[in-house]
């Protein structure tokens, strides 16, 4: 009864001031406010309307019928259903930040096909009058590389990639990637990029890292500049980007890849960790553990990005999980730049799934759910 009679003191405190108020001027018809839609017609074209209930008790997931682990339950804010986070397809890591739509609701985007023009336009590759001088150009520059790196292999230095020879194999390794990359709203980008709005190229410096970053040898940097032009002629890593149904976009191997062989550098924008305390992106990398928290600095790949981007993360609380893992993310000084690149940790046969340990460097990432 408490609240009734508070509400009602003060419906008499403002109708005793209303009373004692001067009367107010009539406003001219240049003041006069704005007419309001009516509700109805805001609610015909909003896309969707949540309207919360009184009890979700009876809340129940729609694939299993179970409302066990309710805490595990997500709402859909269009249908208002339930969905446990390991029963959707994706399966949900963690609860996602703002509005979320089941996948009924947020209906499935058409998978876009590419043409060999849009996937040269797509990938911005360096078109040359000579192309096929220069593919054989290239493969004899592998050739003389090949044999000295596979004998500073036993001192762990990086194998470059060695691209499909055939080139039709090569352009649908790329539309495989552009296609992942438009379903997601990705622009291609192979390098770090820095925004005005967020941090500054000025704050990636090795030297901020809390106890050192290793720095990359000068025959790793050659290995990092030769995959990084055979790129940006379109002679790509033999990968393809593949979608399933429970663990969504995922790369699988399209040839044979030895052991130390590097895969891609992680790449999308850098911004500080303190600005991304609440997002909910789930591809976030490590980028600068600095010894001012407040400096370091994370890869977001939700705007822009590259192949790392679908790489897909072990569970590595079970022994199967740990088994499946085939590379690895390294953080080096290139230059005094910090960069994360991927590098296979054994041999990758063709047609296998590439995974690597999200927890690499710290223990946060809620991994228990993958499969």
């Amino acid at each position: 009864m408490a609240p009734a009679t508070i509400m009602a003191g003060a419906r008499r405190l403002v109708s005793s001031r209303r009373r004692t108020e001067a009367p107010r001027r009539r406003p001219s018809p240049s003041t006069l406010p704005k007419k309001l839609r009516p509700m109805s017609e805001i609610m015909a074209r909003a896309k969707y309307a949540v309207v919360e209930r009184a009890d979700y008790s009876d809340i129940i997931c729609e694939q299993c019928g179970s409302g066990e682990r309710p805490g595990e339950l997500l709402l859909c804010d269009k249908c208002d259903k339930g969905f446990h986070m390991r029963c959707l397809r994706p399966i949900v890591v963690r609860i996602p930040i703002g509005s979320w739509l089941c996948p009924k609701c947020s209906g499935h985007r058409r998978v876009r096909t590419f043409s060999q023009k849009r996937i040269i336009d797509f990938f911005k590759i360096q078109k040359s009058g000579d192309g096929k001088k220069k593919c054989n150009l290239s493969q004899d520059t592998r050739k003389r590389r090949r044999r000295p790196l596979v004998l500073l292999k036993k001192r762990r230095r990086l194998l470059p990639f060695i691209p499909s020879e055939d080139p039709n194999q090569r352009l649908k390794q790329m539309g495989t990637l552009a296609s992942a990359l438009t379903a997601m709203q990705m622009e291609f980008s192979d390098d770090l990029t820095y925004s005005s709005d967020m941090a500054p190229r000025s704050a990636n410096q090795a030297k901020f890292e809390n106890g050192g970053m290793q720095v990359l040898s000068r025959e790793d940097m050659e290995t990092l500049e030769l995959c990084r032009s055979m790129s940006r002629r379109g002679e790509c890593p033999p990968f393809i980007v593949v979608f399933d149904s429970c663990e969504g976009y995922t790369v699988e191997a399209d040839a044979q890849i030895k052991d130390m062989t590097f895969i891609a550098e992680y790449t999308g924008d850098v911004d500080y960790i303190k600005n991304r305390e609440n997002d909910d992106c789930d591809s976030m990398m490590t980028l600068l553990l600095a010894t001012n928290p407040s400096e370091s600095l994370v890869i977001c790949p939700d705007k822009c990005g590259n192949i790392a981007r679908f790489i897909n993360g072990i569970n590595n609380h079970t022994p199967e999980g740990k088994k499946k893992q085939n590379c690895k993310c390294v953080r080096y000084s290139v230059n005094g730049e910090c960069r994360v690149l991927l590098v296979a940790t054994r041999d990758i046969a063709k047609g296998e799934r590439l995974y690597y340990d999200y927890n690499g460097y710290e223990h946060e990432y809620p991994t228990h759910h993958f499969v």
